[in-house]
């Protein structure tokens, strides 16, 4: 068994990448309305505030902020996974090893966090998640894709290089 601990700061700043156990499928932007559900009543139980996010087929990579003197950031995952998992019945490869751990099989058990550690990093790791589906291949314009938080920020038209030295998208990121 891992012995891995995750860092708890409250009130941090934390990048996710969380994956489907089936790299390759497209389970997420399918059942992507019954994902934002279970984020939003998560949200509504246990805030937190997100800084952005992009849902790709099999994978999501979100930043979010916990509230000042919050750090439980694990359990909101297991809560989100939980709820979109049973808004999606049939969903998921089922092992010999899930019914004991109570899982179905859709998600890997682990994922990845970051916690940010500056306004550049957040600028970066924002840039990041808007310009996923380009790096995967699903578009070519950021803004063509769906479900990403691009849209949300209203930065159409702002420089996406990464500088972020007096651009628009560094003022909407705070670093300019």
């Amino acid at each position: 068994m891992s012995s891995y601990r995750r860092p708890r700061i409250p009130g941090a700043t934390i990048f996710f990448t969380v994956a489907l156990e089936a790299r390759g499928a497209d389970t997420l932007v399918r059942g992507a309305e019954a994902l934002r559900v279970a984020v939003r009543r998560t949200m509504a139980e246990r805030p937190f505030r997100i800084e952005a996010s992009v849902i790709l087929p099999d994978h999501l990579h979100m930043i979010w902020t916990l509230p000042e003197g919050d750090s439980d950031f694990p359990n909101r995952w297991r809560v989100i996974k939980a709820r979109f998992t049973a808004a999606l019945p049939g969903e998921g490869r089922a092992r010999a090893s899930h019914p004991a751990r109570r899982e179905r099989g859709l998600w890997q058990r682990r994922y990845w966090e970051h916690h940010v550690r500056s306004a550049e990093e957040l600028a970066a790791l924002t840039r990041y998640c808007w310009l996923n589906p380009v790096k995967h291949g699903f578009v070519e314009d950021p803004f063509d894709w769906r479900w990403s938080s691009i849209h949300r920020d209203g930065v159409r038209g702002m420089d996406l290089s990464g500088d972020g030295e007096g651009t628009a998208l560094g003022a909407a990121l705070g670093t300019a």
